[in-house]
């Protein structure tokens, strides 16, 4: 039986009913019961200014960094803003990966899931943040990939996703996830040896 894993989930979108944190909590019910995925809130982090370290960070990054720190994954649910990630995403990237060389997101196994009421599956968010993830060392799933379309029409009054195809997907991504975090860590936040360089 594999040990528990602690997964923080990183959802782009600010809006209560988004549908990324729809599809977060749906992830976290359909996910194997050793991943323990709780959100990690990110609408509060002021914009990152390298002059508020000097003085002490402001709390907000700290309380941010202190619960992605000992995360032993970290899992992404994003939407597609202006064929980019949200403005908050990318500031919670920049939170994180500072002071240098105390970033937080380094050597952890990493996914994303990109979603999108519209019809390509926010493409332009997916591939954006895997180009800051070889930058920041998050050894990111290549397969499966996760683009959602047409997700506006998906949910029950519970906020459960009703298609059984869809929670098929979505609970076949997550083992898959699964495995990719049991794949690279030996221990808690321990990166195997023969699994570095896979970005």
């Amino acid at each position: 039986m594999p040990q528990d894993r602690q997964i923080a989930v990183i959802v782009g979108s600010l809006r209560r009913e988004s549908f990324s944190r729809k599809v977060a909590l749906n992830l976290a019910r359909l996910a194997p019961a050793h991943l323990k995925l709780g959100i990690v809130e990110i609408g509060d982090l002021p914009h990152y200014n390298e002059d508020a370290e000097k003085d002490g960070p402001p709390a907000e990054w700290t309380r941010f960094r202190s619960q992605v720190a000992p995360a032993d994954g970290v899992l992404f649910v994003t939407p597609e803003y202006n064929r980019s990630i949200p403005g908050a995403l990318k500031n919670a990237i920049d939170v994180g990966s500072r002071p240098y060389g105390k970033s937080v997101w380094a050597k952890k196994p990493a996914a994303i899931v990109s979603v999108t009421p519209g019809a390509l599956g926010a493409f332009g968010a997916n591939h954006h943040l895997r180009q800051s993830a070889v930058f920041l060392d998050l050894p990111m799933m290549p397969q499966p990939e996760a683009y959602l379309s047409g997700v506006g029409k998906w949910f029950g009054e519970d906020g459960r996703i009703t298609s059984e195809d869809t929670n098929r997907f979505l609970a076949g991504f997550m083992s898959a996830y699964a495995d990719w975090v049991e794949k690279l860590l030996r221990g808690p936040g321990e990166l195997a040896d023969d699994a570095r360089g896979t970005i």
